[in-house]
């Protein structure tokens, strides 16, 4: 159970962090100022960000556009779940 609370408590820190990440992002594009590369945004995604980047770009309307973040959008997910059916499956840490 201690394993379950620090995966949980990891993907709710990062899913926030990559949420305020787009936008942070957004916000500094339109003032033209320095801006979070992409590739951070998308390995932030990539780490378990999945759900903070998706609502951070649909919230922000941040890369919505942008094919590159459209299919890492669905990667992310789709690790996501992969790794949620092989913990259950296995029973990795519960």
């Amino acid at each position: 159970m201690v394993i379950l609370g620090i995966v949980f408590s990891y993907l709710l820190i990062i899913n926030i962090v990559t949420f305020l990440a787009f936008g942070i992002d957004k916000r500094k594009a339109k003032k033209d100022k320095w801006r979070i590369s992409e590739s951070t945004l998308i390995i932030m995604m990539l780490i378990g960000g999945t759900f903070g980047g998706y609502f951070g770009m649909e919230k922000f309307h941040h890369k919505t556009q942008k094919r590159k973040f459209k299919i890492f959008r669905t990667l992310s997910f789709l690790t996501f779940l992969i790794i949620v059916f092989f913990a259950f499956k296995y029973g990795i840490g519960f």
